[in-house]
């Protein structure tokens, strides 16, 4: 079983794979604080504590089977389009992207369409990619709770997103992490602004 070890404070914050890692950061710091976890996520929560800032150099301890994605949504009023904008960390590095749309049978779930596109975009990539674990980082709870089924999916669009996670999810590991919206997390706001620049708001 895998073992995360993070550190919250120390010589360099971070999650890291083995104890020896874990301990140069730690050892003869005064004050450090670092747990053992048997999940990324468990690890990651612990990290960021009240949403601190995660560093870049932190998710480059992700194995090569691994993607981060921190997605976020938007909709403008006068033109009926919504948007979504995601950050996505693999092995290979950081890369970002974000995409209008205008489906009429999803405009009526305004920026949750974004949301709910940023998380299918994410999932695709992790599988394109060839990996078997997706973290994704989102803000609005349905991204979770209707891919689960804990909320019933009646609409049109979350249906559609309910069905297609189903379809996926024997293939991909999907850990949702939920991020409170606008609190200052590093990627989540970077998410925030690609996709309201993508509708040019």
């Amino acid at each position: 079983m895998a073992k995360y070890y993070a550190v919250r404070v120390g010589r360099n914050k971070g999650i890291y794979k083995t104890w020896a890692e874990c301990e140069a950061q730690v050892k003869g710091f005064s004050n450090a604080v670092y747990k053992k976890f048997s999940t990324y996520e468990e690890a990651i929560n612990f990290i960021e504590d009240n949403d601190e800032r995660l560093e870049d150099k932190d998710i480059k301890e992700l194995g090569t089977n691994e993607m981060v994605a921190y997605i976020d949504g938007s909709f403008n009023e006068e033109t009926k389009t919504y948007s979504f904008g995601a950050v996505i960390f693999t092995v290979e590095g950081k890369e970002t992207c974000s995409k209008k749309e205008r489906d009429l049978n999803l405009v009526d779930m305004r920026n949750v369409a974004g949301e709910i596109a940023g998380a299918k975009y994410s999932m695709e990539e992790a599988i394109k990619r060839g990996k078997d674990t997706l973290y994704l980082h989102y803000d609005y709870m349905g991204i979770e709770k209707w891919a689960t089924g804990e909320w019933k999916a009646n609409k049109y669009g979350t249906k559609e997103y309910k069905k297609y996670y189903d379809s996926i999810k024997d293939r991909l590991k999907v850990v949702f992490i939920k991020i409170k919206a606008h609190s200052g997390n590093q990627y989540n706001e970077e998410a925030d602004m690609l996709a309201k620049k993508a509708l040019d708001i």
